[in-house]
């Protein structure tokens, strides 16, 4: 009953794809929403936290290490990190996001070591796991290409007119205010993720 889960391999590698596309889109704006948010010190209590909270997970192995709590751990990550992305959109910058989209982060990564655990005892065959680290690595690279495209994108300041139609570059050189823009497409994108996490488990006939 607790293990009743199968994984897709075709929709598990699209759902590791965009999943790394979102860590390339959004690792650079991390930076811009901590500087001079967060003492440093929290840095470091957060990280005292973090490895004991990855201790209490590694004594849950024998019990968590199924398809049935990977799927439920892995869809509880993905949907805080949606939660972190519409607060950031409604709330903007203040330290208090800084530090909610920090904790946010630091609650992900204390599943880390145990998706990875679990994501190989899932896919078992070599070939699979050999097609989702690429699909991992060529999202990551693709995200961090977009990002780049996007941000210098949205500096440019021309103004052209096509068919009759001026067509005005948008002239955002505001770092903040760029990294708060790039954020609408993070919503989309973390809602396919979810989207494709889900489709990537079915029951067993």
């Amino acid at each position: 009953m607790i293990s009743n889960l199968q994984i897709n391999h075709r929709n598990f590698i699209v759902y590791k794809f965009l999943n790394s596309l979102f860590t390339g889109v959004s690792v650079g704006s991390i930076f811009v929403i901590y500087s001079d948010n967060i003492d440093p010190s929290i840095y470091s209590l957060g990280g005292i936290v973090l490895a004991a909270l990855m201790m209490l997970v590694s004594l849950m192995y024998s019990k968590i290490l199924n398809n049935y709590y990977f799927f439920r751990i892995s869809l509880f990550v993905e949907v805080v990190l949606l939660i972190m992305v519409i607060y950031f959109l409604i709330f903007s910058y203040s330290p208090l996001t800084s530090l909610l989209i920090y904790c946010g982060y630091q609650l992900s990564f204390v599943f880390g070591s145990y998706l990875i655990r679990a994501e190989t005892l899932a896919l078992k065959k070599d070939k699979i796991l050999t097609w989702v680290d690429l699909s991992k690595n060529a999202g990551y690279l693709v995200g961090l290409a977009f990002s780049f495209l996007f941000y210098k994108i949205i500096e440019l300041d021309f103004n052209l007119i096509i068919m009759n139609y001026e067509v005005c570059g948008l002239n955002i050189t505001d770092n903040n205010l760029q990294v708060y823009n790039i954020h609408y497409l993070l919503v989309l994108l973390e809602i396919g993720i979810i989207y494709s996490l889900i489709k990537s488990f079915r029951k067993e006939d």
